[in-house]
């Protein structure tokens, strides 16, 4: 299994890197990719995140999911990237694609959400067209995983390791960090 979480500007730091460390944990490779021009990210609060590699440089082909982390900056800067936005609609026909926070509203507003139940941020719950909002902390339509925001990283991270690897997984890693629900 392998994974990619865009980082771009001004994204929400714990919901891009606790993603990150979970599905790492999971053993599924994971890279952080720039969505900006160089690999140095300044994430929402000026922590200096370091991307694995560019987004230009990764091989999709073996890549079997794709995350976008929250954050409002963050969020329009993945929009303005047309590799981002390319695989998005890519990886929504076919593999998996996981967004938080702010970020499903950018997989609304490319029409990847229409009639599909999904959540958000509840601040850009009307940047939401086609989707049908459930206010929970995470949601699973089809291929698609949303999640609400900073608070529900963890299950967030929780459920892409879940329909990548199984539950078992999920179950070893929450008794390791000592994750109680």
């Amino acid at each position: 299994m392998k994974a990619v979480v865009f980082l771009a500007d001004g994204f929400e730091e714990c919901e891009g890197l606790i993603v990150v460390d979970i599905l790492r944990r999971a053993g599924i490779e994971t890279l952080m990719a720039s969505a900006m021009d160089g690999l140095l990210i300044d994430s929402s609060r000026h922590i200096k995140v370091q991307a694995d590699v560019m987004a230009a440089d990764v091989d999709y082909k073996t890549v079997d999911l794709i995350v976008l982390p929250g954050g409002r900056l963050g969020t329009e800067n993945l929009g303005e990237n047309a590799i981002v936005v390319e695989k998005c609609k890519e990886f929504a026909e076919s593999k998996h694609l996981a967004a938080i926070c702010a970020a499903p509203s950018l997989l609304a507003a490319l029409g990847l959400l229409e009639g599909k139940k999904a959540t958000c941020h509840p601040d850009f719950e009307g940047h939401m067209p086609g989707a049908a909002l459930t206010g929970e902390s995470v949601v699973t339509d089809g291929n698609i995983i949303t999640g609400q925001g900073l608070g529900a990283s963890f299950d967030f991270a929780f459920e892409i390791v879940r329909i990548l690897v199984g539950s078992e997984t999920v179950e070893q890693i929450r008794k390791a960090i000592c994750y109680r629900y």
